[in-house]
């Protein structure tokens, strides 16, 4: 039997794979399976385990003292989500003052200096950063809100620990995939690099202003695009804690 080839055309997939498909001219495929049968490729038979006991064991009791008020989760969750925007619009200003001052000086030495002196290891340090950050912060206020939930209904509770299992059965795997993301982003980053250095121009002396103008330009475009990645990265990381906070309100209504 001939198996029909992986749809290309329409390619609906989350924000985040449809922005890194565009700027790094990859091309993804429509997948045959669905969602459920894609996910059980993911899980080991411990992973299994573990969510058939999450799934039929007796859901844990939270003291009174642990409960909180309604709105507690939707506040932290505002919190964090703001101070990770923050940051990742912070992080793109801070660079740019010490990117601008070495264009300039490398400016001075000829019109393709300005664009090869600026190299991407300093960019992928930042983005690996920021990833630890997102990691660690929605880690912990995942698990808060794990523990409102459980708070409010044995059902909620199981659901809880339902989540708890399937977060440390998908950890290591999303781990591997969000790490491919500044490895792709180097590309985009050569490209738009060696773009620059082709279309400085050549005839006579450039000026301070022009030969600074296409590698400032195409660095600018470059940190902008990241940061957009990383956007769409940080609302991927937070769906899961999305659908807490939506159990959270109907178990509350």
């Amino acid at each position: 039997m001939v198996q029909e080839p992986p749809r290309r055309t329409g390619f609906s997939g989350p924000p985040l794979v449809r922005l890194l498909a565009r700027l790094t001219d990859t091309t993804f495929f429509e997948p045959r399976q669905d969602v459920p049968n894609r996910l059980s490729q993911w899980l080991g038979w411990a992973d299994a385990i573990a969510l058939s006991a999450a799934l039929k064991g007796s859901p844990p009791s939270v003291p009174p003292e642990l409960q909180a008020p309604p709105d507690a989760g939707q506040a932290e969750y505002d919190r964090v989500r703001a101070a990770l925007e923050l940051a990742i619009a912070g992080n793109e200003r801070t660079a740019t003052a010490q990117q601008e001052a070495r264009l300039r000086a490398a400016a001075r030495r000829g019109p393709n200096a300005s664009a090869a002196v600026v190299d991407y290891a300093s960019y992928r340090r930042r983005y690996v950063s920021l990833q630890q950050s997102m990691e660690s912060s929605i880690a912990t206020l995942r698990g808060r809100l794990r523990t409102l939930l459980a708070s409010t209904s044995p059902q909620a509770a199981r659901l809880a620990v339902v989540d708890a299992a399937m977060e440390q059965a998908l950890s290591e795997r999303e781990l591997v995939l969000f790490a491919d993301i500044p490895k792709s982003l180097e590309a985009h980053f050569k490209r738009l690099r060696d773009d620059a250095v082709q279309t400085v121009p050549v005839d006579g002396e450039p000026s301070l202003s022009s030969s600074s103008a296409g590698p400032a330009k195409w660095l600018a475009v470059f940190r902008h695009d990241m940061q957009r990645v990383l956007f769409a990265e940080l609302d991927i990381r937070l769906q899961p804690v999305e659908a807490l906070l939506a159990a959270l309100r109907e178990g509350k209504t």
